[in-house]
């Protein structure tokens, strides 16, 4: 026997999906018309999730997530960043480079989870909460090609975040609502692609795992 749902909550989480994809916005009529349901209940759901801070209207009067949204996302990290500490340990211990996780901000790269091997002489330092595009360096262009739904493909990058560095991501796919990627980077060109890669994408797949 299927268990019993809420209507009006399964329609408000689905504005909230909506959206979260719709970088420009969207007016009452434009959502109306993605979920299919009638203006007048959309202008409801859409003032109480205004109360609540979860949906704003710009100046233009398009709709768009709340500042809300981003305290219920931030205390979600701690949680991302316990489950996959273990996974890039291993990872760090194995190949001796810095490991990360690192998540999708919009259309910024952020690192949430780096682990620096313990036995190597050097290694790249690589601080938490750095930000780049999603265009540049290897852990940026693997949640790129999990978006492109080349899940079995790594990004290697040379020198596009730091002089002499190089990098190896593999995307973090099959969990709702995460576009991640794990990866190592670490000095010089004497990296092994072939060997290394299979390695950080079983550490993508671990982690995919661990929070499905």
């Amino acid at each position: 026997m299927p268990a019993e749902t809420s209507q009006t909550l399964d329609r408000g989480l689905r504005v909230l999906d909506v959206l979260a994809r719709a970088s420009d916005g969207l007016t009452i009529t434009e959502l109306a018309a993605r979920l299919e349901v009638n203006r007048t209940v959309v202008y409801r759901l859409v003032s109480t999730l205004e109360q609540h801070a979860l949906v704003r209207r710009d100046p233009r009067g398009r709709l768009h997530l709340g500042l809300r949204v981003l305290h219920l996302a931030s205390a979600v990290q701690p949680v991302l960043r316990d489950l996959a500490v273990p996974v890039l340990r291993e990872l760090a211990e194995t190949v001796g480079c810095t490991a990360h996780l690192t998540v999708a901000d919009g259309e910024e790269a952020l690192a949430l989870a780096v682990v620096e091997p313990s036995w190597t002489d050097f290694h790249v330092s690589y601080r938490i909460g750095s930000r780049h595009p999603l265009s540049q360096g290897a852990a940026g262009k693997a949640i790129l090609l999990g978006r492109r739904a080349e899940g079995g493909s790594v990004a290697v990058t040379t020198g596009e975040l730091q002089p002499g560095a190089r990098g190896i991501a593999a995307p973090v796919r099959g969990v709702e609502g995460l576009e991640a990627s794990v990866g190592i980077i670490t000095l010089g060109t004497d990296l092994d692609v072939d060997a290394i890669g299979p390695v950080v994408r079983r550490a993508a797949e671990e982690v995919a795992a661990r929070l499905s």
